[in-house]
């Protein structure tokens, strides 16, 4: 198989309904996306997962939905306000803008940009010498010696509450979900008095005003972040670092994703964010793009709650159940990007093949000689679990028993069962490998005598007689 590009994934997701653009009949909108029928499905697979792995099966997780609007005072004791930035440089020709550290001095725009958890504005290139970028040419226009020194963005998206428009109303769309499990810390300890350790996790949207999103889902305005903060006694970080950074490597190989494909990049001092002691980037081989960010481990100490305690005046310490002196838990942060996994999950399955002529492992009703495209998603994560077919759409008899099959389907298997009678077998077959359809059934002439179907499978495209009553037992 050809290697995979990153176009081929978007291909795909347009052609499929895995990723529209957002806002495409206007033009689109840079760095937003919409989740398509299919795409919504394998999202929500993949989030689904996630929460049995990380937190249902878990006694000492509690799951939160926190709202994206928070009182100001929560990010200016958290260190956004004054330190999410990025650095920003115009060209002064074509007054296109870029993060300075995403540009080489030749002028290529670079993939990859400042890791996760770095200080806002610390790159070498972003900083430069005094008055200069270390750019020697803009990447929009080509023309050289165009910008000027780097000037700090705040990434944050800034609104206002309310119909009066002064910095009393004002606040921001989140810029992490981490900020609202701080700020329950004190609810959860109240309603539920747990023991140390415990975690509080998150599923949800945040919002960063990129400079210069690209590269399809990877580097987004609006995000949507899996994560969670778990409190530890001060003493016991090395021990539950070390057990998370094991569980995350569990996490992806569970989902199907290889170690090869995957490495750790330990971040040094200088590129840790402001509260991380330690912080550990996963990285996936991505199409295109290379080795690249889609997960974190960080240890937080007790940055956050030491400064909401500060800035809010609440008491936030933890008190010992043995009467022991209350202290200020310290955290542990595993973090996921889930629409960095969604592009993962589907740059990791995308697979082609070419069914051989006369060749006796090519099934009826097969295409061969073309090449075929599919996505082998394992079953769990798979949008659609099952699709059903008459044989042909024209024949009453038949559609009316693969409707009996369809709804009782509908009924025994745990996700998306689909319909399709739009074309011939063969073309249905390959609509469904495209979409990662683990298995594909059809009712056909002999079905109506003898009460059997036949079932496909997507990786082999081998196909098996089996009794109607035992379907599911076969998924």
């Amino acid at each position: 198989m050809a290697k995979v590009s990153l176009d081929d994934i978007v291909s795909l997701c347009k052609r499929r309904g895995f990723v529209y653009q957002g806002s495409e009949i206007y033009g689109g909108l840079a760095g937003t996306w919409d989740y398509g029928p299919l795409g919504a499905l394998l999202k929500n697979n993949i989030r689904d997962a996630w929460l049995k792995y990380f937190v249902l099966g878990w006694d000492d997780m509690y799951l939160v939905d926190t709202a994206i609007l928070m009182n100001q005072k929560v990010w200016q004791a958290s260190g956004h306000v004054d330190t999410f930035h990025d650095p920003l440089v115009e060209c002064s020709n074509c007054h296109a803008r870029f993060r300075a550290d995403q540009i080489d001095p030749g002028g290529i725009v670079r993939h990859r940009g400042i890791p996760r958890g770095q200080s806002r504005g610390t790159s070498p290139k972003a900083n430069g010498k005094a008055g200069s970028t270390g750019i020697d040419k803009c990447p929009n226009c080509g023309k050289e010696g165009t910008f000027g020194k780097p000037r700090q963005f705040n990434m944050m998206f800034k609104t206002n509450i309310g119909p009066v428009d002064d910095e009393a109303s004002a606040t921001y769309l989140r810029a992490e979900t981490a900020q609202g499990m701080f700020t329950n810390f004190k609810n959860i300890v109240d309603s539920f008095q747990p023991d140390l350790p415990f975690g509080i996790a998150q599923v949800g949207k945040a919002f960063r005003n990129e400079i210069s999103p690209r590269d399809f889902i990877f580097r987004v305005r609006e995000l949507e972040i899996m994560e969670f903060e778990f409190f530890i006694k001060p003493d016991e970080w090395e021990k539950y670092f070390e057990k998370w950074r094991k569980d995350m490597h569990g996490w992806f190989e569970y989902i199907g994703l290889p170690k090869a494909k995957i490495k750790e990049v330990e971040m040094p001092a200088s590129e840790r964010a402001h509260y991380s002691k330690r912080t550990i980037d996963f990285h996936f081989d991505f199409p295109s793009l290379g080795y690249d960010e889609f997960a974190g481990l960080a240890y937080r100490t007790d940055f956050d709650l030491t400064n909401h305690q500060k800035v809010s005046g609440k008491n936030l310490e933890y008190r010992p159940k043995d009467g022991g002196k209350p202290f200020i838990p310290h955290v542990i942060e595993p973090t996921w990007g889930l629409d960095r996994h969604v592009l993962a999950v589907l740059a990791n399955a995308y697979s082609e093949d070419v069914p051989a002529k006369n060749s006796s492992e090519v099934s009826a009703g097969e295409q061969a000689g073309e090449k075929r495209i599919f996505l082998k998603l394992p079953a769990e994560l798979a949008p659609v679990k099952v699709a059903v077919f008459p044989l042909l759409k024209n024949k009453p008899e038949l559609v009316a028993k693969a409707r009996e099959v369809y709804k009782q389907l509908k009924k025994e298997v745990k996700g998306t069962v689909m319909w399709d009678d739009n074309g011939n077998i063969g073309k249905r077959y390959r609509r469904q490998d495209e979409i990662g359809t683990p298995h594909c059934i059809t009712v056909d002439f002999d079905t109506l005598k003898d009460d059997t179907v036949t079932i496909r499978d997507r990786d082999t495209t081998k196909q098996e007689r089996v009794k109607v009553n035992e379907i599911s037992k076969g998924l």
